[in-house]
Formats: C-alpha cells, structure tokens, sequence
C-alpha cells in the first residue's frame, strides 16, 4: 500500500484541523480539532470520523487550541486507546481546557433541550461528556522539543518549538514505507516574529513534504512591535473610557487572555490609561492562567505575566453569580471572556446585555472566522440574533489584530523559506481561500513551483509516494460540499430573514398594511417548493 495523507479537517477554513497519516505499517492522526463557524460546519462536530479510531496506532497534537484539540475525547469515546503525544504544557492546558468544552456543551444542550421540551422537539446529547473529557486526559503522553521518539511502526516523531501557544510544536515525522523512508514537516499554527511571551518559531529544513498554516498568508502586519501594539490597546481603552460604558474583550482563554491582561495592567500602571476593573469572567482563563504562572519561567516575559495577576485592578469571576454581578456593572469597566469569535461561553451573556447600549464598546482582538457572530459583529451586522433573541447593535465594534498568535504572510514566506529544499510540495491549510492564494502568490516558484502548492479540500486523500501532489481519492465519502466550507450557510440566512421580517412588520404603518405583509409571507411559504 502506497503512503497517503488524508485531509480530515482545516481545508480551506480554519477550523478543524485534523490529518491522517498512512504509511502502509501504521495509521498516525495529527490532531483532533472541533469545527467552529456555520452551523453547517459545527454539524461535523457531531458525525462520526471519516476514519476508524480504534485503528488509530498513534495521535500527535500542536497545541491545545480547541481548533486542534476539541474533539480528542470524542475521538476516545469512539473506541482510540492509544497514546495523544504532546508537550508538557500542551497537557496541562488540555486537562483544563478539555473539560472545560464539554461543560459548555452540556450546559447549552441542558438549555437546548429545555426549548426543546417545550416546543415537543427531540432532545440532544453533547458530542462528549466531562467524564469523557477526563478519560481522554489520561491518554497523553509528554515529549520534549527536539528529540526524537518512535510513536507507531516505522514512524518517528520530534516536536519544535512553533512559537504560538504555550506547548505548541511543529511536528517533524519520519516514516519508513517500504523502501523509502518519507520526512514531512506539520507546521501547527505559527507564531509571529514579535508574539508576546514566546521566543520565534524553529524547525529544521529538507523535507519531501510540508503541510503549512496559512490564517494570515494574504495579510502584511506592520504595528507587531510591543510597544506599537500596546498603543494601539491604549488608544482604544481611552476611546471606551471616554464613551463611559463596558469595554467587552471577546478573547479566546487560553493566551490571548493573559496577553491582553499583562498589556492592560501595565498600560494602567504606566498612567497611559485610566486605572479601572479589569474582570476575568471565563473558569477556563482563570484556570488556564494558572498553567501560564506554573511556566512563567518558561516564558518571554513571564514576570511581567506574574505582576499583571498580582495586580489590584485585576478581578476573577469564575461563578455563575459573580458573572451575574459583572454583568449588572455599570459605568467604564473592562470584561476579558470567552469565546473568542463570540461562539459560546459568557462572552455571549456580556453582548446581550451591552450591545444595544450606545456607551459600550466591543473590542475583537483575535480571528473571526466566517459565520460566527464575532465577524458577523465586525462586518457591521445589526440586528444580530443571541442565544434565540434579537439584539440591536449600539455598542462601538473596534478590533485589533495586534495579538494575533499567528505569523503573518511574508513571516509564513519566509518560514517555509527557511524549510528547504521542499522536495514534493507543500499543502497550505488552516486558512479561508483568499489568505491561501496571497501566500501562495507569495512563495510560488520561489522555494517551490506553483503546480507544488495545493490547497486540499475536506476529505481529499494524497498519495505521498508520488514526485509531486497527486489526489489519490477526491473526497472520498465528502462529509459536506467545498462551496459550503467557511460560507454564512442556511442558518445564517435564516435569522437574517426573521430579523428582516421583524423589522418590515415593525415599520408597516397600521394593523391593515401588518396584515397585507403577513399575508404575502403566508402564501410564499405556502407554495410548493
């Protein structure tokens, strides 16, 4: 059997990531991330994998980002019990961050399924559970940066630093199939050259394949410097100030937070912004920030991080009611919560209760994937429906994209530069259609040909034996169509249209024009389709 490379997820979108790697002698899968963005894609989330895990012979994961890791314990509930290789950090914000994804799940299906009692629908179940959750936790293994170790037959692995996330590697593997051995390089998400608390991305160079990130391959940063992007967080905390209401930070729990947190109260003490309460509402950040402080030495910058969470300005809610009791502030105060793209969590509870308030402010600090309601909010939508009810949007939406974990296009330029000679090609993933065409519009012909560089779709499966990028099978099995990946899907039009029709029949001028419109609805909804 010839080795293959099978795209399971991050295809085109950013979400997802999972690969798996065939040799013939042993089947490797390099993450397991939850899908996020439309409802058409969180929908994988529930299917079963386009793969059998109790074949799996070995797991190797990036980092903990839920993108890359949410569905590690759906994978072990379905039957894996082999080991999940990763880095020390990496498993220490898994054991909080894994059960954390499942208690948000069983208490929106709980809330879900409330509603659905009510309106005599069928109930749901959450992909995993807490306890699955922690099963899956006892299954990683650690692995140190730089040395090598045999995880299946014939395959062996070595981690490098990736300079995104506390833990993340890039992972090296080489692979004896028959009488060829293959060496292929997993970028994971790269960081920037200027990313806080971490040193610059490393790896080795001479590979047959590389299977490269490419969130920001169409984008050029130039306010990364430190003191260019507290700034710019100045600039827009005096600008809340000064509109007087809550400053709402979306911001993914783990890193994000304790960066933005570290900039905050060191902005505070330096006097370039006014002293007010910066609250932590996420019981994930807060346990999260725990594992930060256990490494801080590990860190960049690791005391300014342990002086941010010594700080008096500094507040943690981590019950429902202290989470309550923030949301009942009034006045200029900051809210650091999760999720990031506005998903889910207690970020969602803040928007309802400040969004339609013109005093607030609502500042986007990381990647908004299409279909969320984070880049729904950037790209000016108002209305916006939360949680099942309409939410007028008042509040000032500002972003900054300062804080971004990942390397920009010239930085992944140049990282894949540095990775040569590229013997193969390169497969560009974990990024939307039009960052892929800007990096490959970056790096074509220079280390690689154009006809080198491939942007796989979901489910398409590579035969790595070949001199070039070969499509052995195309979407074998497809789980869902690629004009549906990384799109506003049906749902979004949906709540579009009830949103519109709200607002039509809220306008009309009397009882009889409310009727004429309700009739017209009726009867377009009455004809066949």
């Amino acid at each position: 059997m010839t080795p293959h490379l099978r795209f399971c997820g991050a295809t085109r979108t950013v979400t997802g990531s999972c690969f798996l790697l065939d040799t013939g002698r042993a089947r490797v899968l390099v993450d397991c991330g939850m899908f996020q963005g439309s409802k058409t894609e969180k929908e994988l989330n529930y299917a079963p994998f386009p793969f059998d895990p109790s074949a799996l012979d070995a797991v190797l994961l990036t980092h903990a980002h839920i993108d890359h890791a949410g569905l590690l314990p759906k994978l072990s509930r379905a039957g894996y019990r082999g080991a999940i290789h990763a880095t020390e950090p990496t498993i220490d914000l898994c054991s909080v961050m894994l059960p954390d994804s499942a208690s948000i799940q069983e208490g929106e299906v709980a809330f879900l399924n409330r509603r659905n009692r009510r309106e005599g629908r069928p109930e749901v179940a959450p992909i995993y559970t807490v306890a699955d959750a922690e099963a899956c936790v006892d299954l990683f293994r650690p692995l140190d940066y730089r040395r090598w170790v045999s995880v299946a037959d014939g395959v062996r692995a070595r981690f490098w630093n990736a300079g995104h996330l506390l833990g993340s590697a890039s992972i090296e593997i080489e692979a004896e199939t028959g009488g060829d051995r293959l060496r292929i390089l997993f970028s994971g998400d790269i960081g920037p050259d200027e990313k806080m608390l971490h040193p610059d991305p490393d790896a080795p160079s001479g590979f047959d394949w590389v299977v490269c990130e490419s969130t920001y391959g169409a984008t050029d940063r130039r306010d990364r410097a430190p003191a260019q992007r507290r700034a710019r967080l100045a600039a827009e905390v005096n600008a809340a100030a000064a509109r007087g209401g809550a400053m709402l930070v979306p911001s993914f729990a783990v890193e994000r937070t304790q960066e933005v947190v570290t900039d905050l109260v060191g902005l505070m003490d330096s006097g370039a912004i006014p002293r007010a309460p910066v609250f932590i509402d996420s019981p994930l950040a807060i346990r999260a920030s725990e594992v930060f402080l256990k490494h801080a030495r590990q860190l960049d910058g690791g005391q300014a991080l342990v002086r941010a969470f010594r700080s008096p300005n500094l507040r943690f809610a981590l019950s429902v009611e202290e989470s309550k009791a923030v949301g009942r502030l009034r006045g200029f105060h900051i809210v650091v919560a999760a999720s990031g793209m506005c998903e889910a969590g207690r970020i969602r509870h803040h928007l309802e209760n400040h969004l339609w308030r013109v005093d607030a402010t609502v500042l986007m600090v990381g990647y908004q994937a299409e279909g969320t309601l984070g880049r729904l909010l950037l790209e000016g939508a108002d209305p916006v429906r939360i949680r099942g009810e309409t939410v007028r949007v008042r509040a000032a939406i500002r972003s900054i994209d300062s804080y971004s974990g990942h390397a920009d296009g010239s930085e992944l330029a140049a990282w894949i530069g540095a990775r040569g000679p590229i013997r193969r090609g390169v497969f560009l993933v974990h990024g939307e259609m039009p960052a892929i065409d800007g990096l490959i519009g970056r790096i074509a012909d220079r280390p690689m040909p154009r006809s080198r560089l491939v942007a796989p779709l979901i489910d398409d499966i590579y035969d790595l034996s070949a001199g070039a990028p070969r499509v052995v099978h195309e979407g074998l099995s497809r789980r869902i169509a690629p004009e549906h990946v990384a799109r506003l899907d049906w749902h979004n039009d949906l709540s579009r249209l009830i949103l519109d029709i709200n607002d039509r029949v809220a306008a009309a001028p009397d009882e009889r024009a409310r009727q004429a419109l309700l009739r017209r609805l009726r009867r377009a909804l009455d004809e066949p389709a």
